[in-house]
């Protein structure tokens, strides 16, 4: 690929939003002068238009949260390079335009299509926790949780080991290449995007110091419009595309995360970066409808998507009224059944025996279905009896040979841990905050073990052919997104757009595997477009609704069809990204 080709496309990509977060207010003005005509209410923006057609094309298409990413990765498969390079390069790019949601100091999960060996393939690059970091340390500390921010919270960074991964084994392109564009807008700057610029409030320079220092430099928070440069994780990306990723896990970088540690109360060595490793796993599935959809296996959360779906496939969800009460009833029923048993089951499979085949048995769903009351709702819920018993992106490529990828990535919390390593310009995830401290739990803080992780990147095929790349982010969210789709596709008949943008709902506080239990049934969340009649009726059958109105996960879906080969992208309206084809 010639250097800086990307620029050529770059600057004819459509952006997809443009209403800012956190701009004065434009209620009760009469007038807008010329400078401010690019800000808008932000509550225009939290209501914005919910029907963008769907990008169909030929040739490729990248999907993405923001859409300099979705531009950057389209180049690369214009430059030649397949769905695995483009994947790999939108992802570096996010990495830089949306910091607090992924990064290289985060971990990464991806299933990918493969066209040339009709084949689905699984990488977790998720990390493990320290060596040196165990419950008999944490007890000593007084710890009855680990914290949510800080050096306890950390977990060896995956992400970069998985970029090399998929390059190594499935990629046309070397990383340097698929790296000049996140090298050119860290060092050369970008627009912040209106949702981002909302996202990036969360920096409390005071609290964080070495946050503020990377992305509140001066002390201010960058707004809508602002022009940010990165230029350490210009530097970054730099070392990684001369080195790879030995430079990351056995060389400098690794080094410098190590003495940050010390200096800051961590627990990482040298040992955790240099045995760290990219796993490649095969994909489970269940079948919804004729369909064979697919996740990974833990240590992530994805087997509770194919749970639910396994529960709701004894209803018949086609003859009710999307987002009627009693469609939204029996998903919320089947989600705490799925969710008890994530709380107790879902761990590491490295370190704890989980019964993973059992847990997506139809055998099993036919049981656990009995559970649902069709006119009330559950207040308490027990997991099944079983032998042997949170910010992020996703993003989602298809090219001209028929490969597709579907991967997350993520730093856990808004900017992670809140720690950004001296003059990396990133933040360190505190996915490790995930794990339990009761010594009982299956997901109980063990030495280099893999966490209970949130991040999920999901495929569904048909009759063994690829037919939908997707997923939806929101940490406790993700599984409800991935079967609220696949409803809105499967049951409802909906476009691969029109399924991600249909009002959602969130059921929260379920038991979690970290050890806190279900109180009351949890609670309901909605978005707006859900009406008052739906709440008021899902209140009388019991459900606890919360009051007001949300917004829930972020969603990007690529459906493939042959004969002639068509790729129909979608992208969620709630992000500041987009669906780019050719």
């Amino acid at each position: 690929m010639q250097r800086r080709s990307f620029l050529r496309l770059v600057g004819g990509a459509v952006g997809s939003a443009a209403l800012a977060w956190n701009t004065p207010s434009a209620r009760g003005r009469t007038s807008r002068s010329a400078e401010n005509r690019a800000s808008i209410d932000s509550e225009m923006l939290r209501s914005r238009n919910r029907n963008r057609s769907t990008v169909v094309c030929q040739n490729g298409i990248v999907c993405t949260s923001q859409s300099l990413a979705s531009a950057a990765g389209l180049d690369i498969l214009k430059a030649g390079g397949n769905a695995i390079d483009a994947a790999v390069c939108a992802n570096a790019m996010l990495g830089v335009v949306e910091p607090m949601s992924c990064g290289p100091g985060g971990d990464l999960f991806a299933i990918v299509w493969l066209e040339k060996d009709r084949k689905l393939y699984g990488l977790n690059a998720s990390g493990r926790s320290p060596y040196g970091w165990s419950i008999e340390q944490a007890r000593k500390l007084g710890l009855k949780e680990i914290p949510i921010s800080g050096p306890l919270s950390w977990s060896i960074p995956g992400c970069v080991s998985g970029w090399a991964a998929l390059l190594d084994r499935m990629g046309s392109l070397e990383l340097a290449g698929v790296l000049e564009p996140a090298i050119h807008y860290a060092r050369e700057g970008f627009p912040v995007s209106p949702i981002i610029a909302g996202y990036w409030r969360s920096v409390n320079a005071e609290k964080h110091p070495t946050l503020g220092k990377t992305f509140a430099p001066g002390g201010r928070i960058p707004r809508y419009g602002d022009i940010f440069k990165n230029p350490d994780m210009a530097d970054f990306f730099e070392a990684i595309a001369r080195g790879g990723a030995d430079a990351f896990y056995k060389g400098s970088i690794a080094e410098r995360i190590v003495e940050f540690s010390k200096a800051t109360g961590g627990r990482f060595s040298m040992r955790d970066f240099q045995d760290h490793r990219a796993d490649w796993v095969e994909p489970v599935s269940t079948q919804y409808r004729g369909h064979d959809v697919w996740e990974l296996p833990p240590n992530g959360q994805g087997i509770a998507a194919l749970q639910i779906l396994n529960l709701l496939e004894h209803f018949d969800i086609a003859s009710l009224k999307p987002n009627s009460a009693e469609h939204l009833h029996l998903f919320i029923e089947a989600k705490k059944l799925a969710f008890e048993d994530r709380a107790v089951y879902y761990a590491d499979m490295d370190f704890a025996d989980v019964p993973l085949r059992q847990l997506i048995s139809k055998e099993y769903a036919a049981e656990r279905v009995k559970l649902i009351d069709r006119r009330r709702a559950a207040k308490n819920v027990a997991a099944g009896r079983l032998k042997g018993s949170s910010d992020t992106i996703y993003l989602t490529t298809a090219d001209k040979d028929g490969n597709m990828v579907s991967l997350i990535q993520s730093t856990y919390y808004g900017f992670g841990s809140q720690m950004v390593p001296d003059g990396l310009g990133f933040a360190l995830q505190n996915r490790g905050q995930l794990f339990s401290l009761n010594p009982k739990d299956l997901n109980r803080l063990e030495p280099h073990k893999r966490p209970f992780h949130t991040i999920i990147p999901a495929f569904m095929t048909k009759n063994g052919l690829p037919v939908f790349s997707f997923g939806v982010m929101g940490g406790d969210f993700q599984p409800q997104g991935h079967a609220q789709v696949l409803m809105n596709l499967i049951d409802f008949g909906m476009s691969v757009q029109q399924a991600g943008e249909q009002p959602r709902v969130q059921h929260s506080e379920s038991s979690t595997p970290t050890g806190r239990k279900m109180v009351a049934g949890g609670s309901v969340g909605f978005e707006r477009g859900i009406s008052e009649q739906v709440r008021l009726k899902l209140a009388e059958m019991g459900h606890r609704v919360r009051p007001g109105t949300g917004s829930f996960g972020g969603y990007q879906g690529i459906w493939a069809q042959a004969d002639p080969r068509r790729y129909f992208g979608g992208s969620d309206p709630r992000k500041d990204g987009c669906a780019i084809g050719y």
